[in-house]
Order: structure tokens, then sequence, then C-alpha cells
């Protein structure tokens, strides 16, 4: 320590919103204070939120030269800021034209305080230094990292709700066909790839039907996640209108394709549960255990297509190369072919694919009459709220670019 703050007095004058700052600093260090050295006390004032610097303020200056261990007065009076805000204000040691010692570690008098519909009040005062404020700092964006996601998402619903009828609606305007292509494209999708690998390729001793039912269970999940992978780089080049709005709230743009993908996924649950009644004359009781492979797998795609949303801004390639790797992805995942395919290191890989996880999910559960396994799940729900939090603070840290590159 090179300095110590003895008695620390910080008044307001309410009326006039100036604050009376009176205390003693005792040199602490090694060096002799000497005023003609440029060696005073000043205070710098900044904006809690942002930390950017609005004042640099006035100085005090030593009468005479104060040796180690000896003490110097300090009084000063500063304006505080009228507009509503949260502020600090760093009373330290400088010397003009060198350094600020509360840059260099030393130990500075905090001021915080703050404005709300035109009343200042002083909050805390305390000695303190630049490493606890980032410790301090570190722990408060910590919080706010794993709130700040589900809060946006839920102040946002009703935006959410109007974007994602508006996107089903509009793809459909003008066909024939209108919001049921929601349930159509599905059904072809699925019919189509079930033509290919269930009755093209398909060994013609097994059963179409129970071929059928477990590509189309391995399918489901993945139908919601491609949705919204694939149009997640895209989606804040097709939005740039409402990015360069003040007022909106751009983090929900990537929401909206996971919330479309799960009304896909809606409407080809109910088509696949029809195909187990036509088929099996029965719903299996384990339907209860979907939510718990649905949500992990909203929180997965969620913070995958906030990360691909804004690294799209930057990579205009990025929606090509995604269609690449879904393609890529979709094959290394057993939902064409039998989860018995690979064998051995082959299929230890192939179970840390966290799509494989929903797939083998979504089979226990529609076909086995299962639980989930319970072994990769909590493992899978685990990675879900990291991507999720990540991807939501990869979005956060690089939003305030978008209006620029778009």
């Amino acid at each position: 320590m090179s300095a110590a703050y003895l008695e620390p007095s910080v008044k307001l004058d309410a009326a006039t919103r100036m604050a009376h700052a009176d205390f003693e600093v005792r040199n602490d260090s090694l060096d002799t204070w000497r005023a003609a050295e440029g060696f005073g006390i000043g205070y710098h004032l900044f904006d809690a939120d942002t930390g950017t610097l609005i004042v640099d303020g006035t100085r005090v200056h030593p009468e005479r030269d104060v040796k180690p261990g000896e003490t110097m007065r300090v009084h000063m009076d500063l304006p505080l800021p009228g507009e509503d805000g949260n502020y600090q204000v760093l009373f330290s040691p400088m010397r003009e034209n060198v350094c600020w010692y509360y840059e260099q570690g030393w130990p500075f008098l905090l001021v915080e305080c703050s404005t709300a519909n035109g009343t200042t009040r002083i909050d805390q005062v305390r000695v303190t230094t630049r490493a606890v404020l980032a410790r301090e700092r570190a722990v408060r964006s910590f919080g706010r990292g794993i709130v700040l996601p589900f809060q946006t998402i839920w102040r946002n619903l009703g935006l959410i709700r109007s974007m994602v009828r508006r996107d089903i609606l509009g793809r459909y305007r003008g066909s024939f066909g209108g919001a049921f292509w929601t349930i159509i494209n599905p059904l072809l999708l699925m019919l189509t790839y079930f033509f290919v690998f269930g009755v093209v390729l398909n060994d013609p001793k097994a059963s179409r039907s129970e071929f059928a039912l477990t590509f189309l269970a391995g399918m489901l999940p993945w139908l919601a996640f491609s949705e919204a992978a694939g149009r997640a780089p895209n989606v804040m080049l097709e939005h740039r209108n409402f990015v360069k709005k003040l007022v909106f709230a751009v983090e929900t743009l990537p929401v909206n394709l996971v919330a479309a993908g799960l009304v896909t996924e809606f409407f080809a649950v109910a088509l696949y549960c029809g195909f187990l009644l036509g088929i099996r004359h029965t719903l299996p009781s384990t339907l209860l255990w979907l939510p718990l492979l649905v949500i992990p797998q909203l929180l997965f795609t969620a913070g995958i297509s906030w990360f691909l949303a804004a690294l799209g801004v930057f990579v205009r390639d990025l929606g090509q190369i995604m269609g690449f790797i879904l393609t890529l992805w979709f094959f290394l995942t057993p939902i064409c072919y039998p989860e018995n395919k690979f064998q051995g290191a082959q299929a230890e890989i192939l179970s840390k694919n966290p799509i494989y996880t929903l797939v083998h999910g979504y089979r226990n559960i529609f076909l086995h009459n299962q639980a989930p396994d319970f072994g990769p799940l909590w493992k899978f729900w685990l990675l879900a709220i990291a991507v999720f939090l990540l991807g939501h603070a990869w979005f956060y840290k690089l939003r305030k670019s978008f209006p620029d590159l778009l």
C-alpha cells in the first residue's frame, strides 16, 4: 500500500447536487510527495455502467512536501451529474503529465452515487483498488451473464410471438397452401428421406414400418435444430432495418428462429404420433419425459443461433459454410442408419455428438417406452446451458458493432 485515507467524509447538498469531500491522505510510500514535481490529489468521474470517463476533475496540491508517514488534508467540492445513471468518483494521488496512481495499483477513495428522476444520492463511500473493482465487475458480469439471456426472452415474449407468427405466415404468403406448408414441408422432407434410405437403400429383409418409425424419430429434433442453425447466419442481414433501431431488442431475432423451429417440430411430433397410432395403435406413456429433451434442445439451439447470427455479420459466407456443416452433421448422426453401425472408438466419438443424445433420447421415448438415458442427458443439459450462456454473451459483446457493419 502506498497511500491511506483517514476518516473520509463525503456529504451531498441535494439542492445543488454538490458533493463535499473531506479526508486525510497518509503517504505510505517511500518517496516524498512534492507539489513542485506535479504531485496532487485529484478525482475522476466515471459512468459506472459503461466505464466512460466523464470528468477529469480539479486537483489539490500539498502546501508543503509530504514525507513518508506524513499526512495532508484534502477538501474538494464537486458537482454530480443531473442525468439519470450510476456514477463513480475516484479520489487518488496523481502527478501532472506523469500518471494517476490508482492506475498503478494504489488504493483510492471511491464514491458511488446515482441519479434517478432528477434526485441524486450517495450510495457508498469506501477505499478500494482497481484489482478489487475488477473482481467485483467480473462477479457482476458473471451473474448478469446468467440472468440476462432468460430475462431478455421473458421481457420480449410478446415480440417473439409476434415475430414468429409473422415469419411463418410471411414465408408462405400468396401460396395456395398458406400456413399449412408448416405441416406439409416437414412431412414431405421426412417422406423423401424415408424413400431414399428406407426404400431405395434399405435392406429388403428389414421391416420398412419399423425403419420409418426409427428414422422419423431421429428427424424430430434434427428438423428444429437444422432450421434455426441454417438460417441464423443471415438473420441479422435479413432484418438489418430492425438492427439499426436503437429501441429494438436485436437479441430476439435468433430466438425467433428457434421458436419457429419449435413450431415446425410441434407439427412433426403430432404427425409422428399419428404414425405411431396407425402402426402400433398406441402412444407410449414415456412421452411425459419429452420436456427433459426439448428444453436443453432449445437452449442449445438458441446458443448456437446467437453465436452464428453474430458471426454471420462479420463472415458473409457463413450461410454457405453452415449448409455444408449441417449436411455433414446430419450424416455423422445416426438418423438414417442404425445406432449400432459404429463400434469401439468410432462409437465413443459418435456418443460425443450432442444431437446423437437427442436422437437416442427421442427413440427411447417414442419407440422403446423408456426414459432417456440420464448419463448422457445430464451432460447434455450442462452443455446446453453453457452454449446458451456463452452464445448470448458472444452476441451481446458484438451487437454494438452490428449497425456499422450492416
